[in-house]
């Protein structure tokens, strides 16, 4: 193997770090959400007059929505913008350039931890399964333990990060007992094709990705370990507008109609999911059998289970400090979101 780049926990205080200086430039800027114009003398919203801004992943809300029919319909119009995983989206909700998106349950801790203004308004959770580490087929690491010393890649602040974590601790290793490369997806696994990394943490569509292309077995999955949760983030801009408030109400009850809807219509899913990211279907078929959603409302068991994580972080050294995550959830939609 190439001698890797050296990192350090400075890279995700780093992180940390950026999502602060976007939420001041927030504060700075005001709350406008370019809908106020929509709302009614009489105080009632004409969704029509409404433009939401979500904020996407590639495969993600959008190509769930338009698979389950839940686009067809939309009173208001949606504006969608791409971004390669959660953190960076975060940073995009906090400076204010979108309203609304769907991230896994890690980067809402590092958004926390940079005072970002925004709330956790739709849960749901994969169980865990999605969320692997992957090495080499013919590598001689057989379990998480042989990790150390070795050279693991994962996009730091991203659902795969906390589980290398917690699979490193459970194996009775520190985070620091390997080095981590901070890489985005398509990188990893490129990286990861040319032999440039020991080990990869991921989630799906990658790791079945991984399998199918790179020859990857997976060495340990979340299951039973990780919450698997994934959330709606609202920023506070949008929570505040009436407006805005009203589509984000409609638009988080289909994401929870069309979660349920993935469950039960895996091919046609898997149908949609390839076309919308090019993965092969037998690729987004390996990972939609590999997940069975279940919704969960916003509850005090979820946010003691995200400040668990927060706290494994902090006290790894990757979070600065004790960060309480419990202004940050919402159970204000939790009637509109029951899948119904």
């Amino acid at each position: 193997m190439s001698t890797p780049i050296p990192r350090t926990r400075r890279t995700l205080l780093a992180a940390a770090g950026a999502l602060l200086g976007l939420s001041m430039l927030t504060a700075c800027g005001g709350a406008a959400t370019g809908n106020e114009g929509a709302v009614k003398s009489d105080g009632s919203v004409d969704l029509s007059k409404v433009t939401l801004i979500v904020g996407d992943q590639k495969g993600g809300s959008k190509a769930l929505l338009q698979a389950a029919g839940q686009l067809d319909d939309l009173p208001y119009e949606v504006q969608w913008q791409e971004f390669t995983s959660g953190p960076p989206l975060l940073e995009a909700l906090n400076a204010g350039s979108i309203h609304i998106g769907g991230v896994g349950n890690t980067p809402p801790l590092f958004a926390a931890a940079a005072k970002g203004t925004f709330q956790a308004v739709q849960a749901a959770t994969y169980g865990g399964t999605g969320d692997a580490i992957v090495v080499p087929k013919d590598s001689p690491i057989k379990s998480v333990a042989d990790l150390k010393g070795k050279t693991v890649g994962v996009a730091e602040g991203s659902s795969a990060n906390y589980n290398l974590l917690a699979q490193l601790d459970k194996a009775g290793l520190k985070y620091s007992d390997v080095s981590v490369q901070n890489l985005q997806p398509a990188d990893a696994l490129a990286a990861f094709s040319s032999g440039h990394l020991d080990a990869w943490a991921i989630w799906e569509p990658f790791t079945s990705q991984a399998e199918k292309e790179a020859g990857a077995r997976v060495l340990t999955t979340g299951k039973g370990l990780v919450n698997g949760y994934v959330f709606q983030i609202a920023s506070q801009a949008a929570l505040d507008d009436p407006a805005t408030t009203a589509a984000l109400k409609d638009y988080v009850g289909r994401i929870a109609k069309a979660q349920v809807w993935s469950s039960t219509h895996k091919e046609e899913w898997a149908k949609v999911w390839s076309e919308e990211t090019g993965l092969s279907e037998d690729i987004t078929l390996a990972a939609t059998k590999k997940r069975d959603v279940s919704l969960v409302p916003i509850t005090q068991e979820v946010i003691d289970s995200e400040q668990g994580m927060a706290d494994a972080f902090s006290e790894n050294g990757l979070l600065p400090g004790k960060i309480d995550v419990s202004p940050f959830f919402s159970d204000a939609f939790n009637d509109d979101t029951t899948g119904k």
